[in-house]
Protein backbone atom coordinates (compact mmCIF):
# COMPACT_ATOMS: atom_id res chain seq x y z
CA UNK A 1 0.00 0.00 0.00
CA UNK A 2 0.72 3.56 -0.77
CA UNK A 3 -0.56 6.21 1.31
CA UNK A 4 -0.11 9.66 1.26
CA UNK A 5 -1.46 11.45 4.89
CA UNK A 6 -2.27 14.82 4.93
CA UNK A 7 -2.63 16.61 8.74
CA UNK A 8 -5.86 18.62 7.73
CA UNK A 9 -7.89 21.07 9.57
CA UNK A 10 -10.74 20.13 6.96
CA UNK A 11 -11.22 17.81 4.28
CA UNK A 12 -14.39 17.14 1.66
CA UNK A 13 -14.92 15.22 -1.39
CA UNK A 14 -17.49 16.49 -4.07
CA UNK A 15 -19.00 13.53 -6.67
CA UNK A 16 -20.86 15.20 -9.76
CA UNK A 17 -20.92 18.52 -7.86
CA UNK A 18 -22.39 17.16 -4.62
CA UNK A 19 -20.66 16.97 -1.37
CA UNK A 20 -20.22 13.26 -0.80
CA UNK A 21 -18.08 13.64 2.63
CA UNK A 22 -16.40 16.12 4.77
CA UNK A 23 -14.63 16.02 8.36
CA UNK A 24 -13.09 18.72 10.20
CA UNK A 25 -9.74 18.55 11.97
CA UNK A 26 -7.97 15.02 11.50
CA UNK A 27 -6.02 12.87 8.37
CA UNK A 28 -6.66 13.32 4.56
CA UNK A 29 -5.85 9.65 3.01
CA UNK A 30 -4.82 9.12 -0.10
CA UNK A 31 -4.60 5.44 -0.87
CA UNK A 32 -3.32 3.29 -3.29
CA UNK A 33 -3.52 -0.35 -3.55
CA UNK A 34 -0.90 -2.81 -5.38
CA UNK A 35 -1.45 -6.30 -6.97
CA UNK A 36 0.57 -7.78 -3.73
CA UNK A 37 -0.64 -6.33 -0.47
CA UNK A 38 -1.72 -8.31 1.70
CA UNK A 39 -4.06 -8.14 5.47
CA UNK A 40 -0.52 -7.54 6.85
CA UNK A 41 -0.15 -4.69 5.14
CA UNK A 42 -3.48 -3.06 5.77
CA UNK A 43 -3.09 -3.88 9.80
CA UNK A 44 0.81 -2.42 9.63
CA UNK A 45 -0.71 0.89 8.08
CA UNK A 46 -3.74 0.96 10.19
CA UNK A 47 -1.97 0.65 13.03
CA UNK A 48 0.85 3.18 11.98
CA UNK A 49 -1.97 5.67 10.91
CA UNK A 50 -3.64 5.91 14.14
CA UNK A 51 -1.10 5.63 16.26
CA UNK A 52 1.19 8.48 14.67
CA UNK A 53 2.09 11.25 16.65
CA UNK A 54 1.77 14.16 14.49
CA UNK A 55 -0.82 16.45 15.81
CA UNK A 56 0.84 19.23 18.22
CA UNK A 57 0.51 18.71 21.98
CA UNK A 58 0.53 22.08 24.10
CA UNK A 59 3.99 23.30 23.71
CA UNK A 60 3.59 23.00 20.25
CA UNK A 61 5.41 19.65 19.48
CA UNK A 62 4.20 17.23 17.23
CA UNK A 63 3.06 14.34 20.27
CA UNK A 64 -0.48 13.38 19.62
CA UNK A 65 -1.91 11.23 17.32
CA UNK A 66 -5.05 11.62 15.75
CA UNK A 67 -6.70 9.06 18.64
CA UNK A 68 -5.56 11.30 21.24
CA UNK A 69 -7.12 14.68 19.56
CA UNK A 70 -10.83 12.60 18.60
CA UNK A 71 -9.91 13.40 15.19
CA UNK A 72 -11.77 12.26 12.04
CA UNK A 73 -10.32 10.62 8.19
CA UNK A 74 -11.30 10.88 5.23
CA UNK A 75 -10.15 8.55 2.75
CA UNK A 76 -9.77 8.09 -0.57
CA UNK A 77 -9.07 5.54 -3.25
CA UNK A 78 -5.76 6.85 -5.33
CA UNK A 79 -4.61 4.59 -7.76
CA UNK A 80 -2.09 6.40 -9.59
CA UNK A 81 -0.27 6.79 -6.66
CA UNK A 82 1.96 2.98 -8.17
CA UNK A 83 2.21 5.27 -11.58
CA UNK A 84 5.32 4.05 -13.17
CA UNK A 85 6.95 7.25 -14.80
CA UNK A 86 10.56 5.66 -15.96
CA UNK A 87 9.77 5.39 -19.95
CA UNK A 88 7.95 8.29 -21.98
CA UNK A 89 5.70 10.47 -20.50
CA UNK A 90 2.58 9.10 -20.08
CA UNK A 91 2.50 6.90 -16.79
CA UNK A 92 1.61 3.00 -16.86
CA UNK A 93 -0.21 2.00 -13.74
CA UNK A 94 0.60 -1.29 -14.26
CA UNK A 95 1.61 -1.44 -10.55
CA UNK A 96 -1.67 -0.73 -9.12
CA UNK A 97 -3.96 -3.60 -8.49
CA UNK A 98 -6.77 -4.76 -10.76
CA UNK A 99 -9.69 -2.53 -10.04
CA UNK A 100 -11.68 -5.62 -8.01
CA UNK A 101 -9.09 -6.60 -5.73
CA UNK A 102 -8.14 -2.91 -4.93
CA UNK A 103 -12.05 -1.78 -4.60
CA UNK A 104 -12.27 -5.06 -1.77
CA UNK A 105 -9.04 -3.92 -0.27
CA UNK A 106 -9.42 -0.63 -0.17
CA UNK A 107 -13.20 -1.32 1.74
CA UNK A 108 -11.57 -3.62 3.84
CA UNK A 109 -8.55 -1.11 4.76
CA UNK A 110 -11.54 1.59 5.63
CA UNK A 111 -13.98 -0.66 7.93
CA UNK A 112 -10.36 -1.47 10.13
CA UNK A 113 -9.65 2.24 10.21
CA UNK A 114 -13.90 2.78 11.55
CA UNK A 115 -13.01 0.40 14.77
CA UNK A 116 -10.56 3.01 15.48
CA UNK A 117 -11.42 6.50 14.48
CA UNK A 118 -14.47 8.19 12.52
CA UNK A 119 -13.40 7.45 8.96
CA UNK A 120 -15.30 8.90 5.86
CA UNK A 121 -14.58 8.26 1.89
CA UNK A 122 -15.03 8.95 -1.50
CA UNK A 123 -16.43 6.11 -3.94
CA UNK A 124 -14.27 3.87 -5.58
CA UNK A 125 -13.49 4.24 -9.08
CA UNK A 126 -15.31 7.78 -9.06
CA UNK A 127 -14.60 10.81 -10.75
CA UNK A 128 -13.71 12.79 -7.44
CA UNK A 129 -13.19 16.46 -6.77
CA UNK A 130 -11.06 16.80 -2.97
CA UNK A 131 -10.79 20.40 -0.98
CA UNK A 132 -8.91 20.23 1.78
CA UNK A 133 -6.82 22.76 4.39
CA UNK A 134 -3.78 21.15 5.04
CA UNK A 135 -2.38 22.03 8.63
CA UNK A 136 1.12 22.75 9.05
CA UNK A 137 1.52 21.63 6.45
CA UNK A 138 2.34 18.16 7.19
CA UNK A 139 1.88 15.60 4.63
CA UNK A 140 3.89 12.03 4.99
CA UNK A 141 4.28 9.31 2.17
CA UNK A 142 3.42 5.79 3.86
CA UNK A 143 4.55 2.61 1.64
CA UNK A 144 4.27 -0.07 3.39
CA UNK A 145 6.72 -2.43 1.49
CA UNK A 146 9.38 -0.23 2.74
CA UNK A 147 9.45 -0.68 6.32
Amino acid sequence: MKIVIQRVKRAQVSIDQQLHSSISQGLLLLVGVGPDDSKEDMDYAVRKIVNMRIFSDAEGKMNLSIKDIAGEILSISQFTLHADTKKGNRPAFVKAAPPEMASNFYDAFNLALQQEVPTRTGIFGADMQVELVNDGPVTIILDTKNR
